[in-house]
């Protein structure tokens, strides 16, 4: 159920702003988020004014919503890893003026942030050395928030089901259970599949390095959340899926988001090494990306026949791993 206009026009005049339009975005498919026009002078409630005439309000699922375990309480993760960002690197990310989870303005949490112009890379056509241009600086971007952003512990910010771990294999073994229980409870694997997932993890235990230190990783970089202002990178949005980890894990899911290509590497600096050990690690990332559809399509926004592709996919694809097939 989506909040009315009325109830943002209160909640802006709560912080002192000045609504004088309502913008919905197009973008965004788990939080619901607004543009706000607002009038500038009527905008001091955080240290230093703001001056645009623009802010964007983000507001999160209902408390009930069937929420993949990592995204419960995922909202409260973002203040702190946007001002580690913004603090270590040169990575165009909105501040955050206002994080609210207390429930008294709506029943919902909220933030107030900058607003960023641009339009998302997927909206958009571009030449191709255009296109190359912008994998790269990605490329050159992620490098330099894997490297500055550095972490001893491993695993999600403020999570209610993981929190964080001394060991890069505890955290995501923990982060792989729970992914499998959400599964397992919702009926989509049987507990014969759902022990099947769980077990072909532990028989590779060993191939996972031991990090000396956690690196902070995105975790949801697509054409969607890429701004571009004159063909150039003008914002990097959604944090709120972002992990202490393995890069390699990141990689994962840029590959299946179509970042794995020369342009993104060359702006990264350098590839690791394609070894039978990444190989194997890469197929337990890229599944952890895919496995949480299936949930996804099974109330939230139900698409059965999607639903069955993605899970008799997961499935043979863990039955290689069991049986020991590297490709």
């Amino acid at each position: 159920m989506s909040i009315s206009e009325q109830e943002i026009k209160e909640l802006s005049f709560s912080f002192g702003l000045q609504m004088t339009e309502l913008e919905k975005t197009k973008t965004g498919k788990f939080n619901q988020t607004y543009i706000l026009h607002i009038e500038p002078e009527a905008s001091d409630f955080t240290e230093g004014r703001i001056e645009q005439k623009k802010i964007v309000l983000r507001i999160a699922p209902r408390p009930e919503a069937d929420f993949i375990f990592y995204e419960e309480q995922m909202m409260a993760r973002e203040p702190e890893i946007h001002n580690e960002v913004l603090q270590k690197t040169e990575l165009p990310v909105p501040k955050i003026y206002i994080y609210d989870n207390s429930r008294k303005i709506i029943d919902r949490d909220f933030m107030l942030m900058e607003y960023i112009p641009g339009t998302p890379l997927s909206g958009l056509s571009l030449a191709s050395d255009t296109e190359e241009e912008i994998m790269e600086k990605t490329g050159y971007y992620l490098r330099q928030l894997h490297e500055n952003c550095r972490g001893e512990q491993f695993g999600y910010l403020k999570n209610p089901h993981t929190g964080l771990e001394d060991s890069w294999w505890r955290a995501f073994s923990t982060m792989w259970a729970n992914l499998i229980l959400d599964l397992e409870t919702r009926e989509i694997y049987d507990k014969k599949q759902a022990d099947r997932a769980r077990k072909v993890l532990r028989q590779y235990e060993s191939i996972f390095p031991e990090p000396s230190q956690a690196s902070l990783l995105h975790m949801d970089i697509w054409g969607q959340n890429i701004l571009l202002e004159e063909n150039k990178i003008s914002g990097i949005l959604d944090w709120d899926r972002s992990v202490w980890g393995d890069p390699e894990i990141e990689f994962a899911v840029l590959d299946y988001c179509g970042f794995n290509n020369p342009a993104f590497w060359r702006g990264y600096g350098q590839q690791p090494e394609q070894n039978r050990e990444f190989k194997i690690r890469a197929r337990f990332y890229h599944l952890y990306e895919v496995q949480k559809y299936p949930i996804i399509w099974h109330k939230r926004a139900p698409q059965p026949k999607r639903l069955e592709e993605y899970k008799n996919y997961s499935l043979n694809e863990l039955k290689k791993l069991e049986c020991g097939a590297e490709s």
